[in-house]
């Protein structure tokens, strides 16, 4: 009995260590996915991270504006940034992106409304994103989120008194039609594109467009209240909170590590080197803004070393892919240079800019595209040609320059179309009262702060105490 149950044990392992050494002879037997299939899902992954990095961007620029607003403004901010999130996605799947990348001409997309594509032609119809082989889906969630970031530029410099009902107008002719323009002449297989010009992720399709219109919309709504003297002297109105304000700055930063290295649409090595530019124009950013502070005020403004860092990274998003690391750093240090000069220029002749994103992503978005007509590289140049640094003439220096005007022209002239409408109709600018009590109570009913907000509307006098009344500037 003994002897038969240890025959039936050996035959037992015996099977076993058959089955087990068979396995792998098994799982080669079924068809796995070719070296073709995990590329292309490699590929798709990480430009849905690069997608994830740059909607992130939009909590960034939340962040942002609610440190540099009041406390009575911080609510609206919020507001904004959540409707205008949702217009652009809605208008960019419904028109925005086809005419930005759909098959058609040198000024517009004809093609691809809706993302209603024939099975198989995804290519033929958007020919402006034929060279990377990412789904579709893919390849549309990560233009949209460049238009939302494009979008929230534009208000960065109407804060604390621009109507709600403008933000939504605006948003829907911005992200439906301004943009998409833009981004069809440069990445679309327009007639930028057919030029050779460079802007690898956006400092004059994203960024540029964006402070242009903001600009048109600044200059008809006028400053704030309190923002000028009676001699016509800027006067300092402080944000709230400036940790909020440089976690803005931080989630930014991180984001572009999406914007940037995301751009390649692939997930080729050349992402290494782009996330290495961009890092290294940010810190050179920073520096180059603290240090014209310094020299200027003599003081360290930490507000300044943030938008320092913005308006680099705005200035390197065009060259990124294209110059080597020494010239990023010059090309950040100079961005962050320029963003201050501009930032004081501005607030003198009665621009009320409370981001400073005219400085930062107007004047960055237009250093960073002519840096590429200066720092480009023979080997690197995969658009256009070297730049003028290299042996490469004024030629390509030239298409980046004709670029510059071409976008910001038709961006601001559009968007001064726009604004006047609305301040002609509807209006733009909320009464002198709401602005004084704050958007939040006005526009949404509730305060952002309600346990800091002192309010006499409980005792029906309709008036709001300021909390930072009589605060010394820049205390805050």
């Amino acid at each position: 009995m003994r002897r038969k149950l240890l025959r039936r044990l050996a035959l037992l392992s015996t099977a076993v260590l058959l089955l087990v050494l068979a396995l792998p002879g098994l799982a080669l037997a079924q068809k796995g996915p070719s070296t073709a299939e995990l590329s292309l899902a490699m590929d798709t992954v990480w430009v849905i991270v690069a997608a994830v990095l740059v909607l992130f961007m939009q909590a960034g620029f939340a962040m942002l504006e609610v440190g540099f607003s009041r406390m009575k403004n911080v609510g609206s901010v919020v507001a904004k940034i959540l409707v205008n999130l949702a217009i652009a996605a809605l208008l960019f799947w419904a028109f925005g992106f086809a005419l930005a990348f759909g098959t058609g001409n040198a000024l517009v997309g004809t093609e691809g409304w809706f993302l209603a594509v024939p099975a198989g032609q995804v290519n033929d119809v958007y020919a402006g994103l034929s060279w990377t082989q990412v789904p579709l889906s893919a390849k549309f969630l990560f233009q949209v989120a460049f238009c939302a970031v494009s979008l929230a530029i534009v208000w960065g410099t109407m804060l604390e008194r621009t109507k709600f009902a403008v933000y939504v107008v605006f948003a829907v002719v911005f992200a439906g039609l301004i943009y998409p323009m833009v981004g069809h002449w440069i990445w679309g297989g327009g007639w930028l594109t057919e030029l050779g010009m460079q802007d690898f992720a956006g400092s004059t399709v994203v960024h540029l467009s964006g402070a242009m219109a903001a600009l048109a919309g600044t200059l008809l709504l006028g400053p704030r209240l309190g923002k000028y003297d009676d001699e016509g002297r800027p006067v300092t109105i402080p944000g709230h909170n400036m940790p909020l304000a440089v976690l803005g700055v931080l989630i930014l930063w991180i984001g572009w590590w999406g914007f940037n290295p995301g751009s390649t649409m692939a997930a080729v090595p050349d992402i290494a080197d782009i996330a290495l530019t961009t890092n290294l124009a940010a810190a050179a950013g920073v520096l180059g803004a603290m240090g014209m502070s310094y020299l200027y005020r003599r003081n360290v403004d930490v507000g300044m070393g943030g938008n320092g860092a913005i308006a680099a990274l705005v200035a390197i998003t065009a060259p990124c892919a294209f110059v080597a690391p020494w010239a990023s750093i010059v090309i950040g240090c100079v961005a962050g240079i320029i963003m201050y000069a501009t930032l004081v220029y501005v607030d003198r002749i009665g621009v009320d800019d409370p981001l400073g994103a005219i400085a930062a992503h107007g004047m960055g978005g237009i250093w960073g595209t002519l840096s590429c007509g200066l720092f480009t590289t023979p080997a690197l140049a995969a658009v256009g040609e070297p730049g003028l640094f290299y042996g490469g003439g004024l030629y390509q220096l030239g298409i980046q320059a004709l670029g510059i005007v071409a976008a910001g022209g038709f961006v601001f002239l559009a968007s001064l179309a726009v604004f006047a409408t609305l301040k002609a109709t509807i209006g733009i600018r909320v009464k002198p009262e709401q602005e004084l009590d704050g958007l939040d109570i006005h526009e949404h009913g509730v305060f952002g702060y309600p346990d800091l907000v002192a309010t006499d509307y409980q005792n029906g006098n309709g008036k709001i105490s300021d909390p930072l009344e009589g605060v010394p500037e820049g205390t805050a």
